[in-house]
């Protein structure tokens, strides 16, 4: 059961922890459809993050609540690339359109999951992130073959992501028998079926594929060893929390 759990604790934090990322455009936006469009997701995430917290806790983890503002960093399990700051708006949107296929690809998946609760989970957040990647894929295209001031900040943006991406995919020790019981395929197979698709689609918007050779320098997510950037945002996201724990809204 602990394989399960540690699966579905690394699906949870990585979308409570984007959502709050992304929650950051709020009144922030380039343009008020982009500032609307970030909202949206970042709702959509922190949701989905806590129908993953509610099968934890039907496994007999804690409440939803609890586990998301209770928890120290070094007991969240979400990779590296969610936790960096929001930056500038290539940087957010590169970072958007890299989780959310990954995500997809894995949701693919996780609909043929053994473990039919979390079959029917995916089955339902599936349909919800579909438009996150339509988002995502129309805006890449747009800036990476618009202005060559616009293509330039979306390479620099992607140089930086795409390596710290390979973070999603940073294997654990369940990962084996993940696979072997049919729950999800192992993260290596996750990762080549995403890379495989993003590089394809990267170079349809005029854009190179970054170098990876360094992807394993940005592994410890998920055995707790975080960047020096979720400790304050795990700070900022529970502030109110933190004020009476036990207060009922």
């Amino acid at each position: 059961m602990q394989h399960l759990k540690d699966l579905l604790y690394r699906l949870a934090d990585d979308k409570l922890i984007i959502g709050h990322r992304n929650s950051e455009w709020i009144g922030m936006g380039p343009i008020l459809e982009e500032d609307i469009a970030f909202a949206s997701m970042a709702q959509d995430e922190v949701g989905h993050s806590q129908a993953y917290y509610l099968l934890l806790n039907d496994l007999g983890e804690d409440i939803p609540d609890k586990i998301a503002f209770t928890r120290s960093a070094q007991d969240f399990r979400c990779c590296h690339l969610v936790e960096y700051p929001i930056r500038d708006y290539a940087y957010s949107l590169v970072r958007h359109y890299l989780f959310d296929m990954a995500d997809a690809i894995r949701l693919k998946h996780l609909k043929k999951s053994s473990y039919k609760p979390l079959a029917e989970l995916a089955l339902k957040l599936s349909r919800e992130e579909r438009y996150h990647q339509l988002h995502a894929q129309t805006f890449m295209q747009q800036l990476g073959n618009s202005t060559e001031e616009a293509n330039l900040k979306m390479q620099g943006a992607l140089n930086e992501a795409y390596p710290v991406s390979f973070s999603i995919f940073e294997p654990t020790r369940h990962t084996e028998t993940l696979a072997v019981e049919g729950i999800q395929p192992t993260e290596d197979d996750l990762m080549k079926e995403w890379r495989a698709e993003v590089e394809s689609f990267i170079r349809s918007c005029n854009l190179l594929i970054p170098d990876t050779t360094d992807f394993v320098d940005h592994f410890g997510g998920r055995s707790g060893y975080h960047t020096d950037y979720l400790p304050p945002l795990l700070a900022e996201m529970t502030e109110v929390f933190a004020i009476d724990p036990e207060a009922t809204w």
